[in-house]
């Protein structure tokens, strides 16, 4: 392989050089110095030169045995001129020769090109892009999907695939094979695929990887409008996915919808996500639709189908499950923190959507009890402090008893009664005993671990605890009033979030 030529006749050459160069030298550099005759090869074979031409006569008049052995231990080409050449006819002849292929090369490209933008016009399957590039190539191709789908094409049997799966993981882990190329298939800034062709009786071209390249942006087009136009499909079908979520199917009509539209998919149970929109943003229906695309992507790979719709200011995503019912919560997780890692936003909105996951269901007719309990979800999470919310609704226990209870009782006549002469005090005399209590509380009546966690002394805590007990009662941490006390401070500080939402939205307002 010569990728060009070049003339040298200097000893230090190995950082001069980018491999694949044919060296013509007069031999000035080391003459008949046979030590530094060897060095100058010793650079060229370590710096990947295509070989070595060399004018005898002039200063150089025999080649040493010992540079004819290391050549021949390498198979580093060494060509002598027995009389002067003109150096300049042959690097005229082969750099024209390498620039007339290069054109070549490019003008292969474009017409790969051409013809592989107009297949894209009319197929419906990506397998007949893969089958494109197979066959122009005459290489074995393999695409390894993130689902963990694996295509080789064309097809090859059992073994010959452990084979194949073997050598693409001694590359991927190993030193790179000039026999396998890979690039990946990205769609929304996420890796979709890696398109991969390899060789078994030749090396990979630059050619070949430029073809690899064109391929994995016209696969990844095709994808990509495939997903719009599904997307596109689910947007006709808000209105009975709406009817679903509030309640009006019964399980036979919603198994024969789901075995016409996705006839693959066998759900073990469902649940909702209900991503909450900020309603003072607009935003396009661009940004809504890519958002939706890239929240599909993310949690297909976690083993869920996804049915979408918009609602006001909030899109409800409808989760079949398809794997293991026992997994769907660390699944569903894995797949939040993906999109907490990425900035999760809505198109270039400062704004981050708030999720809630509502009950899982076994039944896909109670898809309307995860959908209220979702909105119950986002409700809870705006009154919640940021550390104890969380996005799933099984998880925010002792919160959903007191937002049931504030919507049918005074909640906070009960809280007053409770904590009144506390919230008193440290408003008056600007003191830390709510903090104190509920650090105290947290800690289970340990003075050692309270003190740690709020940073005072000792003495500093028995003066605060001692407060406590004349406003509270010296039983305040006897079982029966600790559990009411505890439930109130939550209490106190779910009313307490809801307030100041109030106040925000009456300024916005």
């Amino acid at each position: 392989m010569v990728k060009w030529v070049h003339v040298v006749d200097v000893t230090k050459i190995k950082n001069l050089l980018n491999g694949n160069e044919l060296i013509l030298s007069t031999g000035l550099a080391w003459k008949e110095d046979k030590a530094l005759f060897l060095s100058v090869v010793e650079q060229l074979i370590e710096s990947n030169a295509a070989g070595l031409c060399i004018e005898i006569g002039t200063y150089t008049t025999l080649l040493p045995p010992e540079i004819i052995d290391l050549a021949n231990e390498h198979q580093f080409p060494i060509i002598l001129f027995q009389q002067e050449v003109p150096f300049v006819e042959i690097t005229q002849d082969i750099h024209t020769l390498l620039i007339n292929h290069q054109y070549q090369m490019i003008s292969d490209l474009e017409g790969y090109s051409q013809a592989l933008n107009k297949k894209l016009l009319t197929i419906e399957d990506h397998n007949e892009i893969l089958t494109f590039i197979q066959q122009y190539l005459k290489l074995q191709v393999v695409t390894i999907f993130s689902n963990h789908e694996i295509k080789f094409t064309p097809k090859v049997s059992e073994n010959e695939q452990d084979e194949l799966l073997n050598i693409i993981e001694s590359h991927a882990i190993g030193p790179a094979s000039p026999l396998v190329a890979s690039i990946p298939i990205q769609l929304l800034g996420d890796n979709h695929a890696e398109l991969i062709i390899l060789s078994k009786d030749r090396a990979i071209t630059d050619f070949d990887q430029l073809i690899l390249d064109r391929t994995a942006t016209a696969l990844a087009q095709f994808l990509l409008r495939k997903h719009y136009v599904e997307e596109k499909r689910r947007a006709e079908e808000t209105e009975w996915l709406t009817t679903w979520l509030e309640g009006k199917y019964s399980e036979e009509a919603i198994q024969e919808y789901l075995a016409y539209h996705t006839p693959a998919v066998k759900p073990k149970g469902a649940f909702v996500c209900l991503c909450k929109l900020n309603p003072f943003e607009n935003y396009s229906n661009l940004d809504l639709t890519y958002f939706k695309l890239y929240f599909r992507t993310v949690f297909e790979q976690q083993g869920f189908t996804l049915f979408s719709v918009e609602k006001r200011d909030s899109l409800i995503f409808i989760f079949l499950n398809k794997r293991n019912n026992s997994t769907w919560k660390e699944r569903m997780k894995e797949g939040i923190q993906k999109l907490v890692q990425n900035d999760l936003k809505v198109g270039k909105h400062k704004t981050k959507p708030v999720l809630g996951i509502g009950r899982y269901v076994n039944e896909l007719k109670n898809i309307h009890l995860s959908y209220q309990t979702a909105i119950e979800t986002i409700r809870i999470q705006n009154r919640c402090s940021q550390h104890e919310a969380s996005y799933f609704y099984d998880d925010l226990h002792i919160y959903r008893l007191i937002s049931n209870l504030n919507r049918h009782l005074d909640l906070n006549e009960i809280v007053q009664e409770y904590l009144e002469p506390v919230i008193t005090y440290d408003k008056k005399y600007n003191g830390k005993l709510m903090e104190t209590l509920k650090t105290y509380l947290a800690c289970n009546g340990s003075k050692q671990e309270t003190a740690k966690r709020l940073y005072v002394v000792r003495q500093t805590l028995y003066h605060r605890i001692e407060k406590l007990e004349k406003l509270l009662g010296n039983d305040f941490m006897s079982h029966e009033k600790r559990l009411a006390i505890e439930f109130m401070l939550h209490s106190y500080e779910f009313l307490q979030s809801s307030k100041q939402i109030k106040g925000v939205e009456q300024e916005t307002l």
